[in-house]
């Protein structure tokens, strides 16, 4: 049971929100029906809340946690309830950030504010919404304080029961939910977020019934709209906009406040379901604006004006779905940063996207998805920066009737893991879950070269300077290529391992040295080598 909300807490609270999104994402897709229904609510937290995850990892110390992850949920938003999500956590780290560790009236305070800026960010906002289900929340943990209840424990529960309660009320609100027979996609999706943080507090899962789809006056959703249909549209406040149109979104660097006002007068004239969200950067402040629009170049005009935009997005909002492949066929799709192990995985029967020096984008891995012609396809990112490329690409595929999966591979070694347990003869949801756990047994290294002196985990280095890194940290330095990657062999072995797979780059003499100290040292592991790794890491190590 956890008596404040510390830096530490934060992380565990995102990590655990992402499970319980990437759980719950095709049931959180199917309820969506509002502002919009395309179906991919789910999927947006998700990405989301990966982002600010993924922030977090790549962050050094030094830095509070909950401004690492705003701004990484800000920078990385995608669909509305993500860009929501992402203000949601925007607002806790205006409160948090900074701050001695937070206990229950700390914490119901800054849910409290942090639902009041979510509700400014949004140009019309309805009720019946994931704002509505934040308000909620952020007044029951403020009310059990004022009640007495001030534990971090009781606060959190209070929380996640009062937006349990507003989640159930949404179709009430909405028409569109009442017809469809659902709850609020985004509202739901924010409750589990909430429900993570129980756990993380105080170890306990919370009970919840499922997130089906269901008539909020208990029947069939077709007696709802039947029952719909007789009170006209008089009743049927914030229907979802008609005809079709697109979702744009995109960060905008290089403004200001003043400029930004201007661009939301602009785009609310323009579309509706707006939201802009800001947060402050290393190099300033900058916006993720998002906009449902029937003219895609005026609102991407607007954010000329008004600064510089950059990562654009544009996705059809009833988007014309070709023909689907054969069904059962299936493909794995692998991102590598070399033309050698591209050659590697394609050996292993993989579609590759290679990663060039200007980095790869998500049309290019969504190319690759729809070249397999497959029906079923597995992601595979092998680099941490890559997982929200992938991850979007994945998106598009699903809307264009692709069944597509991302394993959050870390390293190509992690990859080459993943594949070797793929069967197609399995399920494909029970491929991706083996191919995924056998990625996460696998520990990771790699043998790089300073470029520049910095300040590591294991001291200061020089350039020149030979880096051991295992799972992203420094933990060797050294002058001897050889010599770093033996001790760095031994320190990953020191925790047990039956198979270590080596992917040697240019220098074949340095897997002659690695394979021959493997022999001598630890008689009882298996080695795997390949060669045609990359130029610029001499030596990747994967220990099963």
């Amino acid at each position: 049971m956890l008596p404040v909300l510390d830096d530490a807490a934060a992380g565990r609270w995102c990590r655990a929100a992402v499970a319980a999104l990437a759980g719950a994402r095709g049931r959180l897709d199917e309820l969506n029906v509002f502002p919009v229904p395309d179906g991919d609510t789910g999927t947006n937290l998700l990405l989301t809340a990966e982002a600010a995850l993924a922030a977090l990892d790549a962050a050094g110390e030094g830095e509070s946690a909950w401004a690492v992850l705003a701004r990484g949920a800000v920078l990385g938003a995608r669909g509305n309830s993500g860009t929501i999500l992402a203000q949601v956590m925007r607002g806790l780290a205006d409160r948090l950030a900074g701050a001695p560790p937070a206990d229950g009236p700390a914490f119901a305070g800054a849910l409290q504010g942090a639902a009041e800026t979510a509700y400014r960010a949004v140009a019309d906002p309805a009720e019946g919404t994931f704002l509505t289900v934040a308000r909620a929340g952020g007044e029951a943990a403020v009310a059990a304080v004022a009640e007495g209840r001030t534990a971090l424990a009781e606060v959190v529960r209070a929380a996640a029961d009062g937006a349990r309660v507003a989640l159930e009320g949404t179709p009430d609100q909405l028409a569109v939910l009442r017809d469809a027979g659902v709850v609020d996609a985004g509202g739901a999706g924010l409750c589990l977020v909430l429900d993570a943080l129980v756990t993380t507090v105080t170890g306990v899962e919370p009970a919840r019934p499922p997130l089906d789809r269901r008539d909020a006056h208990g029947g069939t959703a077709a007696g709802a709209a039947h029952r719909h249909h007789h009170h006209g549209d008089r009743d049927v406040p914030h229907q979802p906009p008609a005809g079709p149109g697109s979702e744009v979104q995109y960060l905008l660097a290089d403004t200001d406040e003043a400029a930004v006002a201007r661009l939301q007068t602009r785009l609310a004239a323009l579309g509706d379901s707006l939201v802009v969200v800001g947060v402050d950067t290393p190099t300033g402040r900058e916006w993720n604006v998002h906009v449902h629009v029937a003219d895609v170049g005026a609102a991407i005009e607007a954010g000329i004006e008004a600064g510089r935009p950059y990562r654009i997005s544009v996705t059809p909002l009833a988007p014309v779905l070709p023909a689907a492949p054969a069904q059962g066929t299936r493909a794995v799709v692998a991102i590598v940063p070399s033309e050698g192990l591209a050659e590697l995985f394609a050996g292993e029967g993989v579609f590759v996207v290679t990663c060039g020096p200007e980095g790869v984008t998500e049309d290019d891995v969504l190319d690759e998805v729809l070249g397999t012609t497959a029906a079923s396809v597995v992601l595979l990112p092998n680099d941490p920066a890559l997982t929200p490329v992938a991850a979007r690409a994945a998106v598009r595929g699903r809307q264009l009737g692709r069944e597509v999966a991302v394993v959050p591979t870390r390293s190509p070694v992690q990859g080459l893991a993943a594949i070797a347990v793929a069967d197609p003869s399995r399920h494909f949801g029970d491929d991706v879950v083996t191919m995924a756990e056998a990625a996460a047994a696998t520990r990771w290294a790699e043998i790089t070269v300073a470029e520049q002196e910095a300040l590591t985990t294991a001291g200061r280095c020089q350039p020149g300077d030979v880096l051991g890194s295992a799972e992203g940290d420094v933990v060797v330095i050294g002058p001897d290529t050889a010599a770093v990657a033996c001790e760095l062999l031994d320190r990953l072995l020191s925790a047990g391992g039956e198979l270590a797979t080596l992917v040697i780059g240019p220098d074949a003499a340095l897997g002659d040295a690695a394979c021959a100290h493997l022999s001598s040292a630890h008689p009882t592991v298996e080695v795997v080598r390949y060669d045609g790794g990359a130029a610029g890491v001499p030596l990747l190590v994967g220990v099963e």
